[in-house]
């Protein structure tokens, strides 16, 4: 695939007010995006990055209010963005919860059900064989999807769900039919509030406390360094591939080794 051109595309970043999703937005104003829109529950957080960003890049963002937890909040989002900048060029799932006490099931809402239901929404859109202009869909998951943790087994869980999720949605001819290009970012540790605090996100509090210990002294990639790896991934990503981020090296390939272990899988059961 030739290197993807960023310039005057039209992106939508949900979860986009902090963190690793503000960071991608702002990636993508730097390389010349027409629009970004940034979704996120965080009205007064979100409305205050998207005036920075256009204070720097000339007044390309716009703020949508939006619980990805709930369906109908995901759609008047998604209507409002296509209302406002008409068409969509690249869709970023970038929202996520890691708490696996006592809100869990908000957790997973967000994490899960909000992007899923989202991808579907920008599927519909963009599809080329239903008058749509294609696009890329990039679905964050996490190097949570390709390992294991007893503290956080619904986190753990709901990644992994995004990344096969993903990869049976881009299987050919998905791109073939539709022109939209699926693929999946895991982060590995990034230095975000997401890994703030980590005793008390477990559903066993010992647990917690034993992987909050583990953790002590960890060094986690800065995520301007993520963020990096992300926007390469984008300019050179095929359809249907899976990228790692992580120790502030660019993105990792490695959707041959994940075909290669369910290739492994599929041939015991099927």
């Amino acid at each position: 695939m030739s290197l993807q051109d960023i310039q005057n595309k039209t992106v939508v970043v949900t979860g986009g007010a902090t963190g690793l999703g503000a960071q991608y937005a702002e990636g993508f104003l730097k390389h010349g995006a027409k629009n970004v829109a940034i979704l996120d529950i965080a009205e007064d957080v979100g409305k205050a990055t998207t005036e920075r960003l256009n204070k720097t890049y000339g007044n390309k963002v716009v703020f949508i209010k939006c619980d990805v937890s709930k369906e109908d909040d995901v759609t008047k989002a998604f209507d409002a963005v296509v209302a406002q900048l008409k068409q969509i060029d690249v869709f970023i799932n970038n929202a996520g919860v890691m708490v696996d006490a006592q809100t869990w099931r908000l957790a997973s809402d967000v994490n899960w059900q909000g992007l899923v239901s989202f991808t579907l929404k920008a599927v519909k859109h963009m599809r080329k064989d239903e008058g749509g202009a294609g696009g890329t869909i990039i679905n964050i998951a996490s190097t949570a999807a390709l390992t294991r943790i007893n503290a956080l087994p619904i986190y753990f869980g709901s990644k992994i769900a995004v990344l096969h999720f993903s990869q049976c949605l881009a299987l050919p001819p998905f791109f073939e039919t539709t022109g939209i290009r699926v693929m999946v970012f895991c982060p590995a540790g990034t230095d975000t509030a997401l890994l703030h605090n980590l005793g008390s996100r477990s559903y066993d509090p010992k647990l917690g406390a034993a992987l909050a210990a583990d953790m002590t002294g960890a060094v986690f990639q800065p995520p301007e360094a993520a963020a990096k790896a992300f926007i390469g991934m984008f300019q050179t990503g095929a359809p249907g591939t899976i990228w790692v981020s992580q120790a502030s090296r660019p993105a990792q390939d490695i959707t041959e080794t994940v075909n290669s272990v369910f290739q492994t899988l599929e041939s015991l059961v099927l």
